[in-house]
């Protein structure tokens, strides 16, 4: 929200309250308490009529320091929270000498001066400057219609830019944009967005984290410019700021704060199909699908019924039509015969027409209204209402009623909506009807997410989630929400995941060839490519089907090629999930994640890294025309064997069949021999695809996963003059080493190739 009337004045119908003179600290050994007036005290008359703010900093883990700036302290605090771990006691210490305290917390120091106009300076290990909280930087603001915000700011340095806020669909760099987190149904191409989560991370290498779980409003240097500005309607504001010094370092701290992502199953990563939304589809379509796909090679892994598994009119009554899925037990029975896994589609919302809205409005487990009715509108469906997910009652008989399908053979669901959540209503718990509009997703999705460990394992829950925020990371899989059929779309959809995964989160999908309308084959070909180079690739559209024959011949061969090859790197691609599961660092990550110190990967939102060794342009283009950098060092292409040395822009031109794909220089990609399915016997003829730096000193050191994250083996590579020595532990069974574009071995135990 913005208070100001440009750098002079302020708004109509707006007063502002900024924290200027100091007038107390108090000290604790790991906590530090301050109070400043909103104007200079020169005489004891100005202590009266005046407010303070109380400004409280303390630190809940190494390398993280938080803020709370109150202006009345006695307004009953009716929740929703964040989970945000840490220690309860305050880590760090406290250091005074002068008008000058520091709380000083691993990597990371916050120094405040009283003899000067109140300050904040967070500063790195080496003493150096990441941001400030300078002039007019705390305040409360208040309107002539009675709201009250808290006010907060932070610098902006010369050439710093801002990502993340959450999956965001306009421009990578926030930089100048108006964000505000307010979950919302708005599709792809617009402002509005699903997951709305109040961190971002600088370009300095540190991050900001919001702790206020209802609307927050960002100004990224759109009010001032040099500044980054976050209000709240409260009279508390609490935010952190997160060390580095890398941006894989605030990340780590970061979820490590609000919880990281659990490992997806191995089999979540192959290729999902759909019935798509509004088509007509019975058990004979479902089989023609799968049946297709085998005959033309393509391996399926998991097969979805989206909406229409349950009758019109009854979403949600979780009970199959009878008139279109007679014999649900059998047809589940029938797909897992053919080695697939049933995913269906889900939401929160009971629907008046569901036998399950009266037994939920007598139980109480409905949402309701201030004077006891149950809230409801017909927006999506007819008189529905929303399931109270504060009531542990509720939660328990929602889960009650998906078990049965899990029973069925149901083996995961897709969780969506979760964003028009009402404000004017009362919850079970009390809860502030503003807090829970964001928080809502985080409930829903937890509810569904719990269920499918406890019936499934640890390990075996996966979600296709829409909503999210702060800590929905802890509950994969979320994909990207509704995007047209197109180009611009599917880069739309491209920039909301490099946020996503600047905000935390470790897995991210979309729908392959666009929800609504229908692709032209470029598109869908060229959308292929890049699904099956994302962490999860589902095959999914609205008003038509998205099997890959509806697109010609060449869009089948396309599909195959990249299930395939996808299948192929799981053992790295599983590493990766790995690393996001243990560190918080996303599978998919933007460049500049992975190349902090290069400049020209800062701003870039065509590409990303799969990984830390392998880089991906998709192609947006019918003629196959891209642009894509490579930064310093020599890179091999993955398909094509070709090398170039970056640092180095490239246009490039690709059939349907390629895409700028490449290996960075050092890498081992550890292939499965089965491309049939993502989750085989991964140590099974593995081949390591070795691409070694020249000269002396290389050494790498590669381990393969299990399918519970656990180590199942390691190769450890080491050239020795003209041959690389690559040695095995965990395992005896024959491995293949490959050098990049030369020659090969094979053997258990110990293998050496000589090197080109």
């Amino acid at each position: 929200m913005k208070f100001t009337d440009g750098f002079w004045r302020v708004r109509d119908g707006v007063q502002i309250d900024y924290a200027i003179d100091v007038r107390d600290v108090r000290v604790e050994s790991k906590r530090i308490t301050a109070h400043a007036a909103v104007q200079r005290v020169t005489r004891r008359g100005d202590t009266l009529n005046a407010p303070l703010i109380s400004v409280d900093c303390f630190s809940p883990a190494e390398g993280v320091i938080g803020v709370r700036l109150t202006h009345h302290s006695g307004r009953r605090r009716t929740g929703p929270e964040f989970t945000v771990g840490g220690d309860e006691g305050g880590v760090g210490e406290v250091r005074a000498e002068g008008d000058v305290t520091e709380l000083i917390s691993g990597p990371l120091s916050l120094r405040l001066d009283r003899s000067a106009p109140f300050a904040l300076s967070f500063r790195d290990a080496d003493g150096r400057e990441l941001t400030r909280a300078g002039a007019k930087s705390a305040a409360f603001a208040t309107t002539d219609r009675g709201e009250h915000h808290m006010v907060a700011k932070l610098a902006l340095g010369v050439g710093e830019q801002v990502y993340g806020l959450g999956e965001r669909f306009t421009p990578f760099v926030k930089n100048g944009q108006v964000v505000d987190m307010w979950q919302a149904d708005g599709g792809t191409s617009s402002e509005q967005a699903y997951k709305n989560i109040p961190f971002y991370l600088s370009s300095r290498g540190y991050g900001v984290f919001v702790n206020h779980p209802g609307k927050v409003s960002f100004e990224v240097g759109s009010e001032s410019v040099g500044q980054v500005q976050f209000s709240v309607e409260d009279q508390t504001l609490e935010y952190y700021v997160v060390a580095g010094p890398t941006p894989k370092d605030v990340l780590g701290r970061y979820t490590g704060l609000t919880g990281r992502p659990a490992l997806p199953p191995a089999w979540s990563f192959g290729l999902w199909l759909t019935t798509s939304f509004t088509t007509s589809y019975d058990e004979a379509t479902v089989m023609s699908f799968v049946d297709g796909m085998a005959e033309r090679g393509i391996p399926l892994s998991v097969f979805h019924f989206d909406c229409f598994w349950m009758r019109e009119y009854q979403w949600c009554d979780f009970r199959w039509d009878p008139d279109v899925f007679p014999d649900p037990e059998g047809m589940l029975a029938r797909l897992k015969a053919k080695g697939l896994r049933i995913s269906v589609w889900i939401n929160p919302y009971i629907a008046q027409k569901s036998p399950l809205f009266d037994e939920a409005a007598e139980l109480g487990h409905l949402v309701r209204r201030a004077n006891g009715d149950v809230w409801q509108w017909d927006l999506w469906q007819a008189g529905m209402g929303l399931v109270d997910f504060t009531s542990p009652e509720a939660c328990a008989w929602f889960q009650s009623k998906l078990k049965p399908l899990l029973d069925q053979g149901v083996d995961c669901f897709k969780t969506d909506f979760g964003e028009r959540i009402p404000t004017e209503v009362v919850w079970h718990d009390g809860s502030d009807p503003e807090r829970m509009h964001n928080y809502y997703t985080e409930l829903y999705n937890r509810t569904v997410f719990d269920l499918l460990e406890k019936e499934r394992g640890r390990g075996e829950a996966v979600l296709f989630a829409r909503s999210a925020t702060v800590g929905g990371q802890q509950y994969p899989v979320h994909w990207g929400g509704d995007c047209w059929s197109s180009f611009e779309a599917m880069a739309e959809s491209l920039r909301g995941g490099l946020s996503l995964s600047l905000s935390g989160f470790g897995f991210w999908s979309h729908d392959i060839g666009g929800f609504e309308g229908t692709p032209d084959a470029s598109v869908f070909k060229r959308w292929l490519a890049f699904g099956l180079l994302s962490s999860h690739s589902r095959l999914h559209g609205s008003s038509s089907y998205r099997v890959p024959w509806e697109f010609g011949d060449e869009a089948v061969d396309v599909a195959r090629r990249f299930t395939l090859l996808k299948h192929r790197l799981l053992p790295y691609l599983y590493g990766a999930a790995v690393e996001a599961h243990r560190t918080g660092v996303p599978s998919m990550r933007p460049m500049v994640l992975e190349f902090p110190g290069d400049p020209a990967c800062r701003p870039l939102d065509r590409q990303y890294m799969l990984g830390a060794d392998l880089l991906v342009a998709p192609v947006f283009t019918e003629d196959g025309e891209v642009e894509v950098y490579l930064p310093d060092g020599v890179w091999t292409h993955l398909l094509t064997g070709e090398t170039v040395t970056g640092p180095a822009w490239r246009t490039e031109r690709h059939g349907y069949d390629s895409l700028p794909l490449y290996v960075r220089e050092g890498a081992v990609l550890p292939l499965a021999a089965d491309g049939r399915r993502p989750d085989g016997d991964w140590l099974d003829g593995i081949t390591l695809l070795a691409h070694p730096t020249t000269g002396q000193g290389y050494e790498r050191t590669v381990t393969v996963p299990d399918q519970a994250g656990a180590t199942s083996a390691t190769f450890r590579l080491r050239r020795q003059g003209d041959t690389l020595r690559v040695t095995a532990e965990g395992t005896d069974k024959p491995f293949t080493v490959q050098i990049a574009g030369g020659p090969s071995a094979t053997g258990s135990g110990q293998v050496t190739v000589s090197l080109p």
